[in-house]
């Protein structure tokens, strides 16, 4: 007997429902960015029972940059050299930011363990002790961050020392322009230029993904090479935009390098970046060796707290696929981009827990009026970007009564109120930090 569509879909919907699959764990990491991954990482170090759940994509718009502070006040646009002290200034005059919350020395840890985790998988960053470095964006600004790839170390220097360096542009490439770069920074470093040639074996538009593949071969690399080395004359730094190798960028920035026999750099490109999936495929691989158990092709549809036993999420895509009952989980779900914050006409809504989020403005008006400033570039920033969820000092989520609505509930990276991370440039260390002093406050509160 033949089934009529929408009747075999109702079956198998149900089917699938009644047989879901459950998993237990001690800890639930809901998101896949970089806070979730960093959440993951750092409760895999503890040895904590972890599952993790998100939609794992967003690390693809990372930089590989890893910010800690840039800019205090974001008003004033104070751009500050050394992070920490920005760090203590940031806290004195904005003590409810997540930073007040956090330990130095435990911030220091968090971000010596996560570049450490980098280097034993293939992917060695490189910082200055106490002081924040400065690298050219792929519009030709100037970002000052905390650490980059070892791929990116030379432009630290050839920027330092405005030393004569070539950019190197491709036909094809979009989102990348060796010209504007040059024609952004003259003024400053004059002895920048820039040439465009033809990628190896390549017609046509080009993208950064299909570049970092090829160039993995040795052919294509000694191609390349080729191509660069008669515009090499009076240069002594070269930049390319950050396309040497997805899997192995420091076999491919090596070699290149030496066939050049110049100091070699990357430049970001626009997202989606390599960067950012290089990233994303090191903890892909490296987080479920070390036990964690990752579903990035799941969200969370629903959630039933079970008081001490902990949580039930149904976790799935349009349905439930997954069942996991955990006794805790870090919310790492991000905010608008992540989906862990939702706005609709007369609120901002925390999308998993219903968790209360704080939006003082809309309190005071009633509607929307008071989120944005008028301005899009308004020194002051927009409210908007400093709702969130209030945490305790252990960052556990603030109910309007302002106790923890559940226990063994932590938050962490961008969804927590009172930063602007953007226009702060405090993006991978709030995620990082956040992330270690959650993980570590889970730990203490279970292990006893």
């Amino acid at each position: 007997m033949l089934l009529h569509g929408s009747l075999y879909r109702q079956l198998l919907r149900s089917y699938l429902m009644d047989n879901v699959p459950e998993i237990h764990c001690d800890l639930l990491v809901i998101g896949s960015g970089m806070t979730g991954m960093a959440a993951a990482l750092f409760a895999a170090n503890r040895e904590i029972d972890t599952v993790q759940v998100g939609l794992a994509g967003e690390l693809g718009f990372a930089s590989g940059f890893l910010d800690l502070l840039g800019v205090h006040p974001t008003e004033e646009g104070r751009v500050w050299d050394r992070p920490w002290d920005g760090i203590d200034s940031l806290v004195k005059s904005h003590p409810r930011h997540p930073y007040a919350r956090l330990d130095k020395k435990d911030m220091q840890a968090a971000l010596s363990d996560f570049t450490s985790f980098l280097e034993a998988n293939g992917l060695p960053y490189h910082t200055e002790p106490d002081r924040n470095l400065k690298m050219i964006t792929p519009v030709g600004t100037i970002k000052t961050t905390y650490a980059v790839p070892v791929t990116v170390k030379n432009g630290v220097r050839a920027i330092a020392e405005k030393a004569p360096c070539l950019i190197v542009d491709f036909h094809g490439l979009k989102g990348f322009s060796g010209q504007q770069i040059v024609e952004t920074l003259k003024k400053t470093w004059p002895k920048l230029i820039t040439r465009r040639i033809s990628f190896p074996d390549t017609t046509g538009e080009l993208f950064p993904e299909q570049m970092a593949f090829s160039i993995e071969q040795p052919g294509r690399r000694a191609e390349l090479a080729a191509a660069i080395i008669p515009h090499l004359d009076r240069v002594r730094y070269v930049g390319l935009p950050a396309i040497l190798g997805l899997y192995r960028p420091i076999t491919v920035f090596d070699d290149l390098q030496r066939r050049l026999d110049r100091p070699l750099f990357e430049i970001p490109t626009m997202p989606p970046s390599i960067n950012g999936l290089r990233l994303k495929n090191i903890f892909g691989q490296a987080l479920p060796r070390r036990g964690v158990r990752t579903y990035y092709q799941h969200k969370i549809l629903s959630v039933g707290y079970r008081d001490s036993r902990g949580f039930r999420f149904d976790a799935g895509w349009e349905q439930p696929m997954l069942t996991i009952f955990s006794k805790g989980a870090i919310l790492a779900s991000g905010r608008f981009i992540g989906g862990g914050l939702a706005a609709d006409r007369k609120q901002v809504r925390e999308t998993i827990f219903g968790l209360p989020v704080h939006q003082t403005p809309v309190h005071l008006t009633g509607d929307r009026s008071g989120w944005h400033r008028k301005s899009f570039l308004d020194p002051k920033g927009h409210p908007i970007n400093r709702f969130g969820l209030m945490t305790d000092h252990k960052l556990r989520p603030l109910g309007n009564s302002g106790k923890p609505t559940y226990p063994n509930l932590f938050a962490a990276g961008s969804i927590l109120a009172h930063q602007d991370w953007v226009r702060e440039k405090c993006g991978a260390g709030l995620a990082i930090t956040t992330a270690y002093a959650a993980v570590k406050a889970w730990y203490r509160l279970n292990s006893r």
